[in-house]
């Protein structure tokens, strides 16, 4: 006897199909052997195991299966099949080849899950991207785990069917309860996201460069640093910048939500991510926590921060070695990760907020307090963070305390909304520049090609950024991120050009090429 039922597996973003086979024959139980029952097709101990949950769910969810040999396959056989979502497939390929389910129509509907023993069906992950796969693998009916069935019904063109039990599944199938798709009004769902955060801009006094900062940085996608001494507003701002971002589209929503899912860091109730992502990991996570990977393949920190920002306080503190990886990253915006059993790569498209102290003690430079450090000590741990790490950051911005008078007097702010009012403007002008450049959506993507096409500045904005680059030295990567940032202001200013005071603004984000800041290590 034999059937198959289809499936799909995870393999980075992508779904996979699977194909549960399963070759059943009478087990010679009166001859005193026991049934027999094997898997073949390069499964994972996970899925080696799913032989005892499938036997015991079968068993009490009250169907009755004469002894049998078993032979399942899981084709293709030449990929490697990680996890617990093929308990499902595999129970219902059983039940389908002793006429339990006899449901004729099986070759467009997949099926994923993981079994528990009494029967019930329990919640994978990676269920969003095989959702997104489904209309690719030919499936026009996907049953889930009810607890994932949200998750999956955000994707347009597949109906999905979230099932409770191994029990309540067959009777589906078998035609004697009628089958209830989900449906999620993904309208509805971003109608409904806060994408304030609580946190706003108008609770910050002064540091009005910095906040100016920080609205460039957000108009543009930029990446941003902040020196300064603690408590000068580093974090506090940093945490703000959720407020002032435009608000994620579906296809962004759906890419980071993909992430999330097969990380297993989806909230049960949100089935889909409608506010971008913040992460802020602490200075002694390990690398793969930060880049990814692991004997299974997870998604590190920047992964999660897709479409969203990546918060890292305390710059220096951070491994020497996940520093240094973060610079492909942050060109290519994925990260391919190589390990024996797998090689995947990740989307990162993230905006990198960094935050450090000028020195180990925190107050170099500080109007109020003495640095205790000496020059060495200075020099090591401003070393921490390389030259061509820095390269990759557009915005370095310098802090100071705010005085205490200003704290006390000092009225309300701009409030965030009006910050985000005009950043949504600036990004609708890039939009219309990009709409027919594939995978650049702001001004920090601009190839070097789309730099001299949209952000070559006029002829004293040019002879202002020579002398720059004679004075502070830049890199070629400084003299492109300058014109980007300085593309960025224009846009803000609704100006269809670049001109000098742009190009004056950007050159003064530069903080950190200047002289005394590379004799002290930077």
């Amino acid at each position: 006897m034999f059937s198959s039922v289809n499936s799909a597996v995870v393999n980075g973003l992508n779904a996979i199909p699977v194909a549960v086979e399963i070759n059943a024959t009478f087990s010679q139980k009166e001859a005193g052997l026991e049934p027999l029952f094997f898997m073949v097709g390069l499964p994972d101990n996970a899925v080696k195991e799913s032989r005892k949950r499938v036997q015991s769910a079968l068993l009490n969810s009250k169907f009755t299966l004469p002894p049998l040999n078993v032979t399942a396959n899981f084709a293709p056989a030449d990929l490697r099949k990680e996890g617990s979502g093929l308990d499902l497939p595999l129970a219902v390929a059983i039940l389908q080849t002793v006429g339990l389910i006899r449901n004729s129509e099986m070759d467009r509907k997949f099926f994923v899950g993981e079994l528990g023993l009494d029967g019930t069906i329990k919640p994978v992950r990676g269920i969003l991207p095989i959702a997104i796969g489904a209309p690719r693998l030919s499936c026009t009916e996907l049953y889930v785990p009810a607890a994932n069935a949200r998750e999956a019904a955000v994707v347009e063109g597949v109906t999905v069917v979230g099932v409770n039990t191994l029990r309540e599944l067959v009777e589906i199938l078998n035609g004697q309860v009628s089958a209830v798709p989900t449906q999620v009004e993904t309208v509805q769902l971003f109608a409904q996201a806060d994408e304030q955060t609580g946190l706003d801009f108008a609770d910050v006094k002064g540091q009005d460069a910095a906040k100016r900062a920080f609205e460039v940085a957000a108009a543009g996608g930029h990446n941003l640093i902040l020196i300064g001494s603690p408590g000068c507003g580093k974090s506090m701002m940093a945490k703000r910048m959720p407020s002032i971002l435009p608000p994620l589209t579906l296809s962004e929503a759906l890419e980071t939500t993909q992430i999330y899912s097969i990380a297993g860091q989806l909230d049960a109730t949100a089935p889909l991510l409608t506010r971008r992502p913040f992460r802020a990991p602490h200075h002694r996570s390990s690398d793969v926590a930060l880049i990814g990977g692991g004997t299974h393949l997870r998604p590190g920190e920047i992964s999660l921060a897709h479409n969203g920002v990546l918060f890292l306080d305390e710059f220096p503190e951070f491994s020497r070695t996940a520093l240094e990886t973060l610079r492909q990253p942050l060109e290519e915006r994925s990260v391919t990760i190589a390990r024996s059993k797998y090689a995947e790569t990740l989307p990162c498209s993230f905006m990198l907020i960094a935050a450090m102290n000028p020195c180990p003690c925190g107050f170099y430079n500080d109007p109020t307090h003495l640095c205790a450090c000496t020059p060495g000590q200075i020099h090591k741990y401003l070393s921490k963070v390389s030259g061509p790490l820095l390269d990759r950051i557009d915005l370095q911005v310098e802090l100071f305390p705010v005085p205490i008078e200003v704290i006390q007097s000092a009225p309300r702010g701009e409030s965030s909304a009006q910050i985000r009012e005009r950043v949504i403007r600036a990004r609708q002008i890039q939009n219309q520049r990009f709409a027919h450049a594939k995978g650049v959506h702001c001004n920090a993507q601009m190839t070097e090609q789309m730099i001299h096409t949209f952000a070559e500045p006029d002829a004293q904005g040019m002879q202002l950024l020579r002398a720059a680059f004679d004075r502070l030295h830049l890199s070629a990567r400084a003299y492109n991120r300058i014109l980007k940032v300085a593309r960025t202001i224009a846009d803000l200013d609704g100006a269809t050009h670049v001109t000098a005071p742009h190009v004056a603004e950007a050159i003064g984000y530069r903080n950190l090429d200047r002289s005394d800041w590379a004799e002290r290590g930077l």
